[in-house]
């Protein structure tokens, strides 16, 4: 069968390429074709890779309405391209923004369409529940709690793990010793703290002066933040200043499987942060408008995914329009080794593995997807 996957970032990338990897078991007479990035690339072949998501990612509204034509350009060529290949199906991964327009799309052409990992509607614009169920054949959740929620909205979701736990432990076998990796990047022996201060410009802008407040608050600590590529190292240095902070790019796991704790701003870092065994702070600097209307706009009592699978807050969540620490080193001082909330932190993890289930999640969805596609089309939602 022919497969067109669309992924527009860096963690749809990797969870597109481990996807690819389960298809070709469950379909070895599989085509492909996508947009993605180098790990689907190299999964599924880099004469299939139609567009990068570095020619597609726009953050903010301010990217958004300088780049509006592109964006619109970039629309019209993948439904070209989608009607050209004519796939037997057509796989959202996350990334709404973009992929509700092409389930739409899709579905007036009369391609059947799964999503791969949901929109977090449960969080926020719950309106998009309407379109998945109109548009989207069927629905893979990649969270427990999901499968609670969807239902209610009359849509019955696929669970069959989380892929990130495939993620890790594929690269986990391949991590350097946290004494190799001191050496290689010129560390002291002192133990590490990782801060994990997003993926956009404005979260580092906003986030990161704050954690490298606490760099200086804790000598006895040494504090690495985690560069990612797209985003220039002036920014950081910028918002690092002064401060006794170390910037290393593209190591993110390196720095996780070496660090005693984190500091973490939300999103899909704080569950790779927990899958490492490393206790962490929850920070996040925001307008005090958007702390006054959260109430209103967050439809779920948690931003941190740790949280909201455990049902409780296990990792201590500050969210904040400010600069004040005061919160922040306590925190951090109470998941230290030695610190009073370490060991139960610890616990809460192990039970979040179990919660979300082992490895072997991509290539349970394959096999899933595979078989749905054995079954008859459904009659499309009007």
């Amino acid at each position: 069968m022919k497969y067109y996957l669309i992924a527009g970032e860096p963690s749809g990338d990797l969870h597109g390429a481990n996807l690819i990897e389960g298809l070709k078991l469950s379909d070895p007479q599989a085509g492909f074709r996508f947009w993605g990035g180098d790990k689907m690339a190299e999964a599924g072949g880099a004469e299939n890779l139609r567009k990068h998501y570095r020619e597609t990612s726009f953050f903010g509204i301010v990217q958004v309405i300088r780049n509006y034509g592109t964006i619109r350009r970039q629309i019209r060529e993948c439904k070209e391209d989608i009607l050209a290949y004519a796939p037997d199906v057509l796989i959202l991964i996350d990334y709404p923004g973009f992929n509700m327009r092409m389930a739409e799309f899709a579905h007036r052409h009369g391609i059947r369409t799964f999503y791969y990992i949901a929109p977090k509607v449960w969080a926020w614009r719950e309106w998009r529940v309407r379109s998945i169920q109109k548009y989207v054949d069927r629905l893979f959740v990649i969270f427990p709690f999901e499968c609670k929620y969807f239902p209610k909205h009359g849509i019955e979701p696929v669970f069959e793990g989380n892929p990130l736990v495939d993620a890790i432990e594929h690269r986990r076998k391949s991590l350097p010793s946290r004494e190799e990796f001191v050496a290689e990047h010129g560390l002291d022996e002192r133990p590490i703290v990782a801060l994990l201060a997003g993926s956009r410009r404005g979260e580092i802008s906003d986030n990161l002066p704050m954690m490298a407040d606490l760099a200086r608050q804790f000598p006895g600590m040494q504090f690495v933040v985690a560069g990612v590529p797209w985003i220039d190292r002036a920014l950081y240095a910028k918002a690092i200043g002064d401060a006794p902070v170390r910037y290393l790019c593209e190591c993110t796991y390196e720095l996780l499987h070496s660090a005693s704790a984190a500091i973490v701003t939300s999103g899909t870092a704080t569950l790779e942060t927990a899958l490492f065994g490393v206790p962490e702070v929850v920070v996040y600097r925001t307008l005090w408008i958007n702390i006054k209307l959260r109430p209103y706009v967050l439809k779920v009592p948690y931003v941190s995914l740790v949280n909201l699978n455990l049902g409780r807050e296990s990792v201590r969540e500050i969210i904040q329009s400010g600069y004040d620490t005061a919160e922040a080193v306590a925190e951090l001082r109470a998941i230290l080794p030695g610190g009073g909330k370490r060991q139960r932190m610890l616990d809460d993890f192990d039970e979040l593995r179990r919660i979300i289930g082992g490895p072997g999640a991509s290539d349970r969805f394959a096999r899933r997807m595979v078989d749905e596609l054995k079954k008859p089309a459904k009659p499309a939602n009007k």
